[in-house]
Parts: structure tokens; C-alpha cells; sequence
């Protein structure tokens, strides 16, 4: 924590929901540990809840800490002291009963957490929670309705089409053909093929040739019934944007930082295996490119309705800008960009968890008491 950060008295709890039924359950575990570490150095009390791949719902115990354990250590919650299993409905209604509310840190990664349908759930409760509300998120989430509304307003995305898993399954040599034909219409050949609905590069593949189709396809279908096929960026920078905020004041823009992939590209072990990748805070970019990705980060942001925080992506080939997607829940990690960008406005990773938290608190208060009496319908 900064000067600037100190923290008024009278921190509201938080609950930091953590795991998940996703395929980012174990990120989504190293996020939601170090969150719910940093919040309580801010003066937070905290718990955490583990949903566990089978959905069901656990209370770690008060204080705990992840320390060195691996993320398949919360593979048995029993084991590390959790009370449950708890229904999501059970612990829900827990959740809504707890005086005072809490504020939920949804932590969660990939579908449930990151697609509106746990966010939801917690709209129906009454319950306070960060980041962005369902329609956002669900459009963040699924990256072929987030590139037309993009590409809709005018913003540079990616070339792609969209395969679904019915298509595939029914008549898989015309799907071969469009994407054969597709490849061939750019002066690149090679294809990123990825689960149109998941993200940490869970699934992903750079085709090469078409022999390579076959696979890509069916393993992205392994995860989601919608694959998105993409060409392929020879030479391009990774760049990442961090945003912070809402309609309810200024956004605070933050990079672009910088990812080296330690592999052909920036897939699952890249990301999550330390040292393989290198990381900057502060791209090398002009002024004029600086500007441009700041822009195209806010009109993203803003087109999707994304409130609180988000992580916007890039690829830059040359002086070629191209829009990637967003994330409304971007990764909390040791080695991620997001929170660490924000050191450039003077914060640090517990005061950007406590700032996404008081965002949560006003867009939570500006909503109380809406509720519908008689008088209210058009009788």
C-alpha cells in the first residue's frame, strides 16, 4: 500500500470466490489465494470460497493461505479444513444471510465465473460483487459476439470464423474446405484455433498446415461446442492493457505492457510456468502507438458495458494494431500484467484489489432499493 492508498476505516468484508468448474480452475486458484492474501494486508475481512470442479461450494478456514501448496492441492477441500459441500443454491442463500453482506470477489476464470452466469446469480441474491455485470460479461466471454460488436464500431480485430461442434460433427469436409479457403485468402497460411468461450490458452493451437486442422478442432471441441479460427500474425507483439473503472467516473488506463513468449506462441505453460516468458510493464511503443492502444482499450471496454476492471489484449505487427479480446476477469497471478501495471498511478496489488472492491461497493449502493411496488406497474 501507498500513502495514497491508506485505507478509510471500517473496510466492508469480502468474500473471494476461488476454482470453479472451468478448465482455469488451478489459475483461478492462484488468483483467488493471492486476492484474498492482499485484501486482508488492506484491512479487509475475508473469506474464501472454493468451488470445486463438480460445482459444489466450500468455506475455507478464516486466514487461510495458499502458501506453497500446488493448485491440485484444493482438489480435496476437506482435507485443507473446508466446511461443505454446499448446492450453489445453499450457498447462495448463505452468502445473502451474512450480516453485514459482503462484497464477492469473483476470482473465477472461464465459464461460470467469467460468462454472467455466476454474476447472475449474485444480481438475484442482492449481493455486492466485482467487475463487470452478466450482459459484459457474457459478451467478453465469447470471443466471436465480442469481435463483431468490435469490428461493428470500426476497431481492427483479427480476421476469424466461427465452427461449432454440431457442424464439425455433421459434415466435416466442408468445414475443411471453408477453412482451407479462408487460409488461403490471406498471405498468411498458419491458423490459431481456440475454445471460442475459454481462456489461459486452454486449448489452443497453431495449425501449420492442414493436417493439423483435425486435432486443433477436436481438442478445442473438448472444451467448448464453439471454435474460433483466426489467421495467424506472423511477428506480433503481445500487448496488454489494464483498465480500471466505470460509467460512473474517469477510466484509469494502464500499459501497454509486454509478454516474450517463451514458446511459438503464448499458450497455457508460456503463461503459467515461471521464467518461461518474459514480462514488461511498459511496452517500448511511440507516443502515437500508446495513444492508439489506449483508445481502442476504452472503446472495447465501453462497447461491452465492462465495470470495474478488465484486461484488454493486442497484437502488433509492425506499426499493424490489432485487437485481440478482453478479459473481465483477468488473472491475479505472481506473473500477471494486470495488476502489476497499475503501479504506474501509484498502486499496488492489494490497492488495486481494494480499489476493484470499493467499485463493486458504489455500483452495489447505487442500485439499492430499485425494487418494484404496486404502485410502480402499469395498471
Amino acid at each position: 500500500m501507498t500513502a495514497a492508498e491508506t485505507p478509510p476505516p471500517g473496510r466492508p468484508p469480502v468474500t473471494v470466490l476461488l476454482g470453479g468448474p472451468s478448465a482455469e480452475h488451478d489459475v483461478s486458484i492462484v488468483s483467488g489465494t493471492a486476492i484474498a492474501a492482499a485484501l486482508a494486508e488492506e484491512g479487509h475481512p475475508v473469506e474464501q470460497v472454493l468451488i470445486d470442479l463438480g460445482g459444489a461450494w466450500w468455506w475455507l478456514p478464516l486466514g487461510h493461505r495458499r502458501e506453497d501448496r500446488a493448485p491440485a492441492t484444493y482438489d480435496d477441500p476437506a482435507a485443507l479444513g473446508a466446511e461443505g459441500p454446499f448446492s450453489v443454491g445453499a450457498a447462495i442463500d448463505r452468502l445473502a444471510a451474512t450480516e453485514p453482506p459482503p462484497v464477492v470477489f469473483i476470482a473465477l476464470h472461464g465459464p461460470f465465473g467469467e460468462d454472467g452466469t455466476v454474476q447472475a446469480l449474485l444480481e438475484a441474491a442482492g449481493l455486492a460483487y466485482t467487475g463487470s455485470g452478466v450482459t459484459a460479461s457474457a459478451i467478453g466471454m465469447d470471443k466471436t459476439i465480442f469481435k463483431r460488436i468490435c469490428r461493428g464500431i470500426g476497431l481492427p480485430v483479427v480476421d476469424w470464423r466461427a465452427v461449432s461442434a454440431a457442424r464439425w460433427a455433421s459434415d466435416p469436409d466442408a468445414v475443411r474446405g471453408e477453412l482451407e479457403a479462408f487460409a488461403a485468402g490471406s498471405d498468411e497460411s498458419r491458423l490459431m484455433v481456440k475454445p471460442a468461450r475459454l481462456g489461459s490458452s486452454v486449448g489452443m493451437t497453431l495449425v501449420h498446415d492442414p493436417s493439423e486442422l483435425d486435432g486443433a478442432l477436436d481438442l478445442a471441441f473438448r472444451h467448448d461446442t464453439l471454435a474460433l479460427v483466426e489467421t495467424y500474425v506472423p511477428g506480433a507483439r503481445d500487448l496488454e492493457v489494464a483498465i480500471i473503472g466505470d460509467a460512473r467516473g474517469a477510466l484509469e488506463l494502464y500499459g501497454p505492457g509486454e509478454i516474450v513468449s517463451g514458446h511459438e506462441f503464448y499458450d497455457y505453460a508460456a503463461k503459467y510456468t515461471a521464467g518461461l516468458s518474459e514480462t514488461s510493464t511498459r511496452a517500448e511503443v511511440s507516443d502515437r502507438e500508446r495513444a492508439t492502444l489506449l483508445k481502442i482499450a476504452r472503446d472495447a471496454y465501453r462497447a461491452i458495458g465492462g465495470e470495474g476492471f478488465a484486461r484488454v489484449d493486442f497484437l502488433m505487427a509492425g506499426e499493424t494494431i490489432l485487437l485481440s479480446e478482453i478479459n473481465t476477469i483477468p488473472g491475479f497471478t505472481p506473473i500477471s500484467l494486470f495488476p502489476t501495471m497499475p503501479a504506474e498511478g501509484g498502486y499496488s496489488f492489494g490497492g488495486v484489489c481494494s480499489r476493484v472492491v470499493d467499485l463493486a461497493l458504489a455500483r452495489h449502493e447505487g442500485r439499492a432499493g430499485r425494487r418494484l411496488t404496486p404502485v410502480d406497474l402499469p395498471r
